[in-house]
């Protein structure tokens, strides 16, 4: 295996930018205290926090007293669907989301129909869209939230927020949109999407693992999930995470002040690699909107060799490739058919076989180059399911 490999898993996670590792670097070592302590370290560290958190609420239009900050999207989705279910219980019991959103979303909703609440899960169009419409007719008394991810984390599709935003204000009703794959990417505001609570997190923007963000707008009825010393306006105890909390406010900062050219850059590798995909291997089919995805999302098949996805991930690791099958989120040991691709019209078999190549800020057109010649010798070496 070659040293010097071609990283195309951005989706799972992201490399942080050496920029940032050095902040993060700098607030673990010279400025390590306690917020919550009074003596002038700990003043320091209340002060790297305020900054933070303004940051992180300039880059989505809000306030900082609606940052919350947590150590991830998952404790964020959760927060966000149990505390706005608990906290309004009185006035309904029915949640709204979508058929394809990220397993941390879908199993808190199975828990909470265990606690009693209804969920509707509403499907989407074959290009993994839900309809306005639909959701419009599902809305009843008792709903009290609806969650629709921004952009999805398997096929890249955007949904239609702004719209969403529109029908929910309309009924009173609480909207959450997890932005985890959307946030440093493409335009988020807050405010224009009509958006009361969101989840975003660092180590999908270049930042360091084990920090989240979850925005909750002001006055909104929310409950908490872990008690303690009250920290994060009591909606979130447990000592917060200065250093990763400095890194991830750097890391949205420079997404915020990149975002414009990585996404032209970014956007023409992904057709130049779609396109050079389907002119040069046969049968391979995208899966997700054609124009309507993330900058840097491709999730493809190969028909009748969806069964070989696995072989194929591990022959490429082998070559020194790194890319995936669909969210790194879920289990595959028992190689389970994407729900997200079973949602959009794909049959079990298919739903087995993407392989997801997701880039991001530190790829090149020279790894395309290498990526597609390295594939294509690749495949030759597979055999169709079928012939």
């Amino acid at each position: 295996m070659r040293l010097n490999r071609i990283y195309f898993d951005n989706a799972a996670t992201t490399p942080v930018d050496p920029r940032v590792a050095e902040t993060m670097m700098y607030f673990m070592v010279e400025n390590f205290g306690n917020a919550s302590s009074l003596h002038a370290d700990g003043n320091r560290a209340r002060e790297v926090l305020d900054i933070s958190r303004k940051t992180i609420a300039d880059s989505l239009g809000a306030t900082p007293d609606e940052i919350c900050f947590t150590s991830s999207g998952t404790e964020s989705n959760n927060l966000a669907l149990k505390g706005i279910a608990f906290a309004n219980r009185d006035r309904g019991n029915h949640i709204i989301v979508s058929a394809i959103e990220h397993d941390s979303i879908l199993n808190s909703c199975q828990w909470l129909e265990n606690q009693g609440f209804f969920v509707t899960y509403l499907p989407v169009n074959p290009n993994g869209i839900i309809d306005l419409g639909v959701l419009a007719s599902h809305i009843t008394k008792k709903t009290v939230l609806v969650s629709i991810m921004h952009a999805n984390n398997e096929i890249g599709t955007i949904q239609p927020l702004m719209e969403i935003g529109r029908i929910t204000k309309e009924n009173g009703i609480y909207f959450h949109s997890d932005a985890c794959q959307s946030y440093g990417k493409i335009p988020l505001n807050v405010t224009e999407m009509n958006l009361d609570l969101v989840t975003i997190n660092s180590h999908k923007i270049y930042g360091p693992k084990g920090v989240g963000a979850l925005f909750v707008k002001r006055g909104t009825r929310i409950e908490p999930i872990l008690h303690g010393g009250g920290q994060e306006h009591r909606l979130r105890s447990s000592t917060e995470n200065i250093g990763g909390i400095a890194a991830f406010a750097a890391a949205a900062t420079l997404c915020m002040e990149e975002m414009k050219n990585e996404n032209i850059r970014i956007s023409a590798m992904r057709e130049r690699l779609i396109q050079s995909l389907q002119e040069e291997i046969e049968d391979v089919y995208i899966n997700g909107d054609p124009v309507l995805r993330l900058p840097g999302n491709i999730n493809f098949c190969m028909a009748g060799r969806e069964g070989e996805s696995i072989r194929l991930l591990l022959m490429l690791d082998e070559e020194g490739i790194s890319v995936s099958t669909g969210s790194a989120c879920s289990n595959n040991s028992d190689n389970s058919a994407s729900h997200v691709l079973q949602a959009i019209g794909l049959n079990p078999f298919e739903a087995r076989g993407p392989i997801r190549i997701s880039l991001g800020r530190f790829n090149t057109e020279d790894e395309i180059t290498e990526f597609l010649q390295i594939f294509k010798k690749t495949v030759e070496k597979l055999n169709p399911i079928f012939s």
